[in-house]
């Protein structure tokens, strides 16, 4: 479903896996925030977003103000048109790269979650409709101000965001690219055509990126054997785990415990 709050009202709690999209406007003061291993400060006229899979949490709340948005994909996504709009230029397929997203008319912004806000705690007639048409606005205002900043535009087919959300909602089950493709309607070479178009990498690189980060917020944030971080990511075998993640990585598993232990 979807929910709205303003900052003023969320205390600090500690990073947990989200399950939903969450979108960040910071209008004074300012947060710092802990998205999987990295620590981000969001101050006034900043937006951030966070992809489901990932950790959040908030760790100092510095006065400020704005709203949090959470949505599921269910929610919003009814057609291909809105699958492409929230992930339309990084917004919330950023490969895990989040970035802090500087908005030059932030009153639009405001305004628009004001709105939201309004529609959801009041509650009107079809007010979750009315919900639905604010939110592809907010998506469309904030990917005008990517551009503004100098963002090329990056419009990937719904086609492609499917394939991206199949391999992230479960990676503790081995598929090949062949079942993956066959469980879209497609084939592995469509797949690999809009891989490369949308990333330039092919498709099996794609499902290795998004693999090595679950496995680094596994390691980071569940004290599992790594035996156990291997099977969660679809490898029965720990060995063959550690050569891939170093292959992928430059580093073992170990050498990463230890860097982020430091």
């Amino acid at each position: 479903m979807i929910s709205i709050d303003r900052l003023e009202h969320i205390q600090p709690y500690a990073p947990k896996r989200e399950k939903k999209y969450i979108l960040l406007w910071c209008t004074s003061g300012d947060l710092l925030l802990r998205v999987d291993d990295k620590k981000l400060r969001l101050s006034k006229s900043e937006l951030l977003t966070i992809t489901s899979g990932q950790y959040f949490g908030i760790l100092e709340q510095n006065k400020a103000m704005g709203f949090m948005l959470d949505f599921t994909l269910d929610f919003f996504c009814k057609t291909d048109h809105d699958i492409e709009l929230v992930f339309q230029n990084g917004l919330f397929c950023h490969f895990d790269e989040n970035e802090l997203i500087a908005i030059p008319s932030p009153e639009q912004i405001s305004g628009i979650l004001e709105m939201i806000f309004k529609e959801f705690f009041v509650q009107p007639y079809q007010y979750l409709i009315s919900i639905h048409s604010y939110v592809s606005l907010l998506l469309v205002e904030i990917n005008r101000a990517r551009i503004v900043n100098g963002y090329e535009i990056w419009k990937p087919d719904a086609l492609f965001l499917r394939f991206l959300e199949l391999v992230r909602n479960d990676f503790g089950e081995f598929v090949s690219l062949k079942e993956l493709a066959q469980k879209l309607g497609t084939t592995t070479v469509r797949l690999n055509e809009l891989s490369k178009s949308y990333t330039g990498k092919t498709a099996l690189t794609v499902i290795f990126g998004l693999q090595i980060s679950e496995a680094k917020r596994l390691m980071y944030y569940e004290n599992l054997l790594m035996k156990e971080v291997a099977q969660r990511i679809g490898f029965e075998d720990q060995y063959y785990f550690s050569k891939f993640f170093k292959k992928q990585t430059g580093y073992s598993p170990t050498a990463y415990l230890k860097t982020i232990a430091s």
